[in-house]
Order: structure tokens, then sequence, then C-alpha cells
């Protein structure tokens, strides 16, 4: 599994203009997920994510994690995350997971943040035309990847 995860101010998700989900202080989660992902990656990305240490704490120093703040988050699929672009200008998605594999593990990462954080996880809509708006806060903006855990 890759993720981009941004510290946000506030962020949604909108379809044929109409607001699906959004959240105020928190993070937003970009998630890429690819045929060799499991649920031990689930459980270590959502463990990992929560506990981040990206919000400042009184002095300024990013000290804090999602739960320290009492932050939400909000979840969008982005299989682009696995695009290869190695060879030309169009990138090739063939290590992106397939509907079929990777809806189920996009909703039990939801629903395993949610556990991990106590908190509703707001969602894009999976396969959806998504038009995914934040106010990205610091920037902050880390990459993880599950298979590059050491």
């Amino acid at each position: 599994m890759r993720a981009v995860i941004q510290r946000v101010s506030k962020a949604s998700v909108t379809i044929e203009g109409k607001v699906v989900s959004e959240i105020r202080e928190g993070l937003l989660i970009l998630l890429g997920i690819e045929d060799a992902d499991g649920k031990e990656d689930i459980e270590w990305l959502s463990r990992k994510i929560v506990n981040l240490r990206i919000f400042n704490d009184l002095d300024g120093v990013m000290n804090r994690s999602l739960l320290d703040i009492d932050g939400t988050a909000l979840v969008v699929s982005q299989f682009t995350l696995h695009a290869s672009t190695k060879k030309g200008n169009r990138p090739s998605y063939i290590k992106a997971a397939k509907p079929d594999f990777s809806i189920p593990l996009y909703e039990e990462f939801v629903r395993q943040l949610e556990i991990d954080s106590g908190k509703r996880v707001g969602t894009g809509v999976f396969g959806a035309d998504m038009k995914v708006e934040l106010l990205n806060d610091g920037p902050v903006t880390i990459v993880m990847d599950t298979k590059n855990r050491e």
C-alpha cells in the first residue's frame, strides 16, 4: 500500500457538485493498493498514520499525533499512486490492484483506521470522478509505502 498523508486544516470530497465527505483539522490520506497488499499492510499503515507526530505542540514543534489533537481523517482511493513512468510519457498502472481486490482492502483500511483513531473516517467514493479540496497545513506531506517499512 502506498499512502500520501497530508496534514490539513480542512479537506473535502465533492462528486457531481455535492460534498460527500469533509473534515476539519486532521489528515487527508490518498491510498493506493496493489495485489501484494493484505491485512498486515492495513494494520501497520493504520497504526503508523494515527501515531505520526506531525502536528505542532505548544512550542510549534511537530510532536503531536492525530490521536493527540483529537483530529479526523479522510481517505481517498487513488490507484495512480502506483503509476510507473519508466517508459514513454503515458503512465502504466499495471501494479495497481483491480477493483475486485482493492475495494475490500480499501474498506478494511477505513474500518481499521476508525478503530485505531476512535473516530469515524470520511471517505471518497471508490472509482468516482472526485474533486478533492484541501488546505494543506504547513505544508506537511508524508509519503509511505508498506513495502518499505525498514
